[in-house]
């Protein structure tokens, strides 16, 4: 379990993030999760309360694409280019992009800069 001392500046970041941030239909929410060994990302609809799409590392038709010793930043931008395409075959051009209190740095970016290339604007 993580120490709260680790936890509750990332908690308390989200929180300030998330007040500014709403996803709709239209425009939905783009967020990210980083575990230690995985990525998640999901396209949310905050006003219905509903996850449009989600693609993850560990999800069966991503795994068959990511070799074994690959690495989590590859594994990133596989997932960004993922949930891109997904979204674009839905009709969904444009995205809030949340963080979820993370560094916009390392996986965080990667899956941005993916996402961005594959034809999301935010």
């Amino acid at each position: 379990m993580p120490s709260k001392t680790k936890l509750l500046p990332r908690q308390k970041i989200k929180y300030r993030i998330r007040k500014r941030i709403i996803g709709t239909p239209e425009v939905p929410r783009l967020a990210i999760f980083r575990s230690l060994s995985n990525v998640y990302a999901q396209l949310i609809d905050d006003i219905n309360g509903k996850t449009i799409c989600s693609v993850s590392s560990v999800a069966k038709d991503v795994k068959t694409e990511i070799a074994p010793k690959t690495s989590k930043t590859d594994k990133s931008k596989i997932i960004g280019k993922k949930i891109a395409e997904k979204a674009v075959g839905l009709n969904i051009k444009k995205v809030v992009f949340d963080r979820n209190g993370y560094l916009y740095h390392g996986r965080v970016k990667a899956i941005a800069d993916a996402a961005r290339e594959a034809g999301l604007e935010f």
